[in-house]
């Protein structure tokens, strides 16, 4: 990509979380991650770079280490023309949902992180003929907390997404509560995750996005977003599972389309790549919590009728799901037992603020780093390094629930 270069007509609105937003190249598979923050919040040009490039060296050094290198693009930092930033941030300011626009695109040092547009594809012919699907999936958690240190007794019955959707719909950020339960996801039970994958298509939120060539065909931004219409999109979708069959259209037709998505997206999910290196985590303890979330809709329903909850199937192990709840799983503590060893690295540096370099809480993000997060032990020694091991343990938790497959 020639930096000097750089036309923001040539750039769209992708999408944004609450931390970035990312806009993608109308022709080339690239785009482009900006950091946003508060508009009362300001950071150097050297903080903005030393932020993405540590985003970069995490990526490389510790979750290719965890999820092998086939799942994981850690992209490059790059610096941009000013004016090209900021004429971009107008450009797409209208697109940005209302929700978001509490925090600012960073138009002030001109760092960006270049990555591979994934809901495209460039090399492939056969993209001309038959369209080219990509689905963005954030599976949030999908265990529930068994740690000792947990005194709220409902967090050992229900998720953590059951219970924010609650939260979520009283405060106004979604119109309804979502059947989804990252539990029956992540069961391996094809049962139990086609009834998860129908509810994300029933109730997209935030965590369920499918492109067709690299344009959005499905998803919403906020409650403000109009229903979604499971008809549209087997629309759209039926080219690619029915290119000659005689199904023209009407209910019949969207549920075959529905149907035969969701078997697809099971089969992939369950599915594992033998290429490249393989993920390097150690499994640690398996999940000693319920295999079952009693908030599941899909649970809830089997109760009622007197039927027992399928358990786990069982994941593969080379599947993204598995490593994905390896990584997640690496938290053992609980937020509960973690806030307290927090306040004791908090404490700490306080007191001694020349440390952080020292104990790596900006990084470098290298191999010694990626070996502390390998540390399974729950014996707490008083130690500002344990306490500080288990936090970023929080973290990189927090960034495996956040993965799109």
């Amino acid at each position: 990509m020639d930096e000097g270069k750089m036309d923001e007509n040539e750039w769209g609105y992708h999408g944004e979380g609450n931390k970035s937003l990312v806009v993608a190249h109308a022709q080339r598979c690239v785009v482009l991650r900006f950091l946003k923050f508060p508009p009362n919040r300001k950071k150097t040009s050297e903080e903005i770079f030393q932020h993405l490039q540590s985003i970069v060296d995490f990526g490389k050094s510790v979750m290719k280490e965890f999820l092998g290198e086939n799942y994981v693009h850690c992209g490059e930092v790059v610096q941009l023309p000013l004016d090209f930033v900021k004429q971009l941030c107008l450009k797409i300011q209208s697109e940005r949902p209302e929700s978001r626009c509490d925090k600012d695109l960073d138009t002030l040092s001109g760092y960006a992180l270049c990555l591979p547009n994934l809901a495209r594809l460039q090399t492939y012919h056969f993209a001309e003929h038959r369209p080219i699907l990509c689905v963005e999936i954030k599976p949030k958690c999908g265990f529930i907390p068994f740690s000792s240190d947990v005194t709220h007794e409902m967090k050992h019955k229900v998720c953590r997404y059951c219970m924010h959707q609650h939260l979520k719909v009283a405060t106004g950020k979604w119109k309804q509560i979502s059947k989804y339960c990252p539990l029956d996801l992540y069961s391996g039970n094809k049962q139990r995750m086609h009834f998860a994958l129908k509810s994300l298509l029933q109730e997209a939120q935030n965590n369920l996005k499918i492109f067709k060539n690299g344009e959005l065909i499905y998803g919403c931004k906020d409650a403000r977003s109009p229903v979604a219409d499971w008809s549209e999109l087997a629309h759209h979708l039926k080219p690619f599972f029915f290119p000659s069959n005689g199904l023209a259209g009407g209910p019949h037709c969207t549920r075959a389309v529905i149907r035969e998505l969701v078997r697809v997206i099971t089969r992939v999910l369950l599915s594992g790549s033998d290429k490249g290196r393989a993920g390097a985590l150690r499994p640690g303890p398996g999940p000693r919590g319920p295999r079952v979330c009693e908030a599941s809709p899909f649970c809830r329903t089997l109760r009622r009728q007197g039927k027992n909850t399928p358990e786990r199937s069982g994941l593969p192990k080379g599947c993204l799901l598995y490593k994905t709840l390896q990584v997640q799983m690496l938290d053992l503590l609980d937020i509960e037992g973690l806030y307290p060893l927090y306040r004791r690295v908090e404490r700490y540096l306080e007191e001694f603020p020349e440390e952080r370099k020292t104990l790596q809480i900006d990084g470098p993000y290298d191999e010694a780093f990626y070996q502390k997060l390998l540390d399974l032990s729950t014996e707490d020694d008083g130690t500002v390094a344990f306490a500080l091991t288990k936090v970023s343990r929080l973290f990189w938790k927090h960034t495996a629930c956040s993965l799109g497959s």
